[in-house]
C-alpha cells in the first residue's frame, strides 16, 4: 500500500515503484534501507560532468540481501537504482532461476550505468537516465555450477532460457519506471535497459 513504508522485504506491491522512485529524493532514507538489509555499499562522492552527474551514487557488493556479483565490478548507480535491483534480484530472478533452472543466480553482467550522453546517443534532445546513473543495462546472469544465460544468445532461444530472460523482464516492470528488452527495438537486443525515469504512476515496459 502506498502508505505502508517500503522495505526490501516487503513483498512488491502496486505501490512499491512510486516509492523506489521516491527515493531519489530522499537519499538518507534510501541509504538506511541497504544498511537494514545488510547489503554492502559505498557511497560515491558527487559527480559532475557537463550537464549530467549525480549526488546520490553507491557501489553495490555482495553481502546481506544481495547474493550475487555484479560483473564488471560492482556498477556505480543512484541509490534508488541499488535498492531496485537489490529486490529485483531477490523477489524476481532468484524465484525464477529456481523455477526454470533449479538453481541460484550467483552473478549479474552488465554494461554500466552512468553515462553523459543523449537518449539513444543523439546529438540533440533529452539526456538519458543514464546521465543521473538512474538506469542500468543488464546483458546476463551467471548461475550456480557455471553456465550462463545471456540476453542476445537465449531472448529466442531454448524455452526456459527465453521463459527465464522474459519473466526478469516482466518483474523489472514492478520496480523501475522504463524497462526495454529486445521486444523493444533492435538496440536493446543484447541487454535488458533498467531505469527510474520520473513517469508519475505510469510505467513503460517492452
Amino acid at each position: 500500500m502506498p502508505s505502508t513504508p517500503l522495505t526490501i522485504d516487503a513483498p512488491i506491491g502496486w505501490g512499491t515503484r512510486s516509492k523506489l522512485v521516491a527515493l531519489g529524493e530522499d537519499t538518507p532514507r534510501c541509504l538506511a534501507l541497504l544498511d537494514a538489509a545488510s547489503v554492502r555499499h559505498d557511497v560515491l562522492p558527487p559527480v559532475r560532468q557537463d550537464q549530467c552527474g549525480y549526488a546520490d551514487g553507491v557501489r553495490l557488493g555482495r553481502g546481506g540481501a544481495l547474493p550475487v556479483t555484479f560483473h564488471p565490478g560492482g556498477p556505480a548507480v543512484a541509490c534508488p537504482v541499488a535498492v531496485a535491483l537489490v529486490i529485483w534480484q531477490r523477489q524476481i530472478v532468484q524465484p525464477a532461476a529456481q523455477r526454470h533452472f533449479g538453481r541460484a543466480v550467483t552473478g549479474i553482467d552488465h554494461y554500466g550505468s552512468f553515462a553523459c550522453r543523449r537518449i539513444n546517443g543523439r546529438s540533440t534532445g533529452d539526456f538519458s537516465e543514464h546521465s543521473t546513473a538512474r538506469a542500468i543495462d543488464i546483458a546476463g546472469f551467471r548461475l550456480a555450477g557455471g553456465s550462463t544465460v545471456t540476453v542476445r544468445r537465449d531472448w529466442n532461444g531454448a524455452p526456459a532460457r527465453a521463459a527465464f530472460l522474459r519473466e526478469v523482464r516482466d518483474g523489472g516492470c514492478r520496480l523501475f519506471s522504463t524497462v526495454l528488452s529486445p521486444d523493444f527495438n533492435a538496440s536493446h537486443a543484447d541487454h535488458l535497459h533498467l531505469d527510474h525515469a520520473r513517469r508519475g504512476l505510469g510505467g513503460y515496459c517492452r
